[in-house]
């Protein structure tokens, strides 16, 4: 049986692969903060925003976070997010 087998099983599947899609969206955000040099609190002064609303942006687990929101932090690391339905 595979993990996804049990995960939709379980009832599970989709959240998990929510959290698991967040989490590598905010290590790559992270990541590109830390080759621009950039600290969280410059982070949330460029973005206009707070440093909790940063930390919340790279909580894996915290999903209250918006498209609109990752696509400016990724913006301002010149990077874009992009999504599919596959």
């Amino acid at each position: 049986m595979t993990l996804d087998a049990i995960l939709e099983e379980e009832g599970t599947r989709d959240e998990f692969q929510a959290i698991a899609i967040k989490e590598v969206l905010a290590w790559q955000i992270e990541q590109a903060m830390k080759k621009e040099g950039l600290s969280r609190k410059r982070m949330a002064e460029r973005m206009g925003t707070s440093r909790s609303q940063i930390g919340r942006l790279l909580d894996p687990h915290n999903g209250n976070v918006t498209i609109a929101t990752l696509q400016r932090a990724a913006a301002l690391l010149g990077r874009k997010v992009r999504l599919e339905l596959v």
